[in-house]
């Protein structure tokens, strides 16, 4: 798009191979995606090798598009900078809407077709994740095929609403098998979990017979987890939060999770304890917390 302000609006993609259209790897939406970011240019350097090396089985296709929204990300914005809109909450997009309505439209002509989708994707709350592979529940659901990227968890959630305008719906209702891969953090980098999320995707690459020859790290045998049993905890207080636990941890029923702190007198507002035996899942990282904001979502044990 012809932008008034700098380079013009473009987005860039990497295809490899050729033949039908097996897998489609998305990267960041959203300005603050940097993790993101980073794990789909270590994505795009590895196809590069495989395929100097001849790894791209004959009549698979990939395309790996590296980032949908480098102006957000050029100015530290999360969304759209101009309106503040979200592009990912855009799809399948309209060619004569708004500015985001018809990005993603271009965005998902391109898309249309792919045997599987993957997107690399972060959470509305800021924080961090047990790397994972998340499924809306539409009915077309693909949880066996999460299971090969061999990552720790498989969620899989009823959608709302405005979850039907999200790039995994709509792919699914289009036909195409479709994962968010989930890698730690989100606006800062991670760098073992991105080994651990590049190393998943080259995975499940392998699994489906779009590469070979990559170098086999083994994975896990993943658990699947409905979201609707994760327990969140909020916190009661607002003020400097002091996380005692992270995302992997297992906990134990009493266990301090955290604890928020009076940021003038430094007095301990509340202790953030764990109710149930189980492992944290999502941990908020940022050093601020409102009342009732989400810090924890706890896997129980069974």
């Amino acid at each position: 798009m012809k932008s008034t302000y700098r380079d013009d609006f473009k987005i860039e993609g990497y295809r490899f191979g050729s033949g039908e259209k097996t897998v489609c790897i998305v990267g960041p939406m959203r300005g603050d995606e940097v993790q993101q970011q980073y794990v789909c240019s270590q994505i795009v350097k590895e196809l590069q090798n495989i395929e100097s090396a001849g790894g791209i089985c004959d009549g698979k296709s990939i395309l790996v598009i590296p980032s949908c929204n480098p102006f957000s990300m050029n100015v530290g914005r999360r969304f759209w900078a101009m309106d503040g809109t979200d592009i990912n909450r855009m799809f399948p997009g309209y060619d004569q809407g708004e500015t985001t309505q018809r990005i993603a439209a271009a965005i998902f002509k391109e898309l249309e077709g792919f045997r599987y989708g993957l997107q690399l994707a972060s959470f509305y709350v800021p924080g961090e994740f047990v790397p994972h592979v998340r499924m809306l529940r539409t009915g077309y659901e693909d949880v066996e095929s999460a299971r090969l990227f061999g990552l720790p968890y498989v969620t899989v959630r009823n959608p709302l609403p405005f979850d039907t305008a999200l790039l995994n719906y709509n792919w699914q209702i289009w036909n195409t098998s479709a994962f968010s891969v989930y890698s730690g953090l989100t606006d800062s980098i991670d760098v073992e979990n991105s080994r651990g999320a590049v190393n998943a995707v080259i995975r499940f690459l392998s699994n489906v017979g779009a590469v070979e020859g990559a170098p086999d790290v083994p994975g896990y045998q993943s658990t699947i987890v409905n979201e609707e049993a994760l327990v969140s905890i909020s916190a009661h207080h607002a003020g400097i939060y002091v996380r005692v636990r992270k995302a992997g941890d297992a906990v134990r029923a009493g266990d301090v999770l955290a604890r928020i702190l009076n940021p003038y007198d430094g007095r301990v507002l509340e202790e953030v304890r764990c109710d149930y035996d189980g492992i944290v899942f999502f941990s908020h990282h940022r050093p601020l917390v409102l009342q009732n904001a989400l810090l924890f979502r706890i896997i129980k044990n069974r």
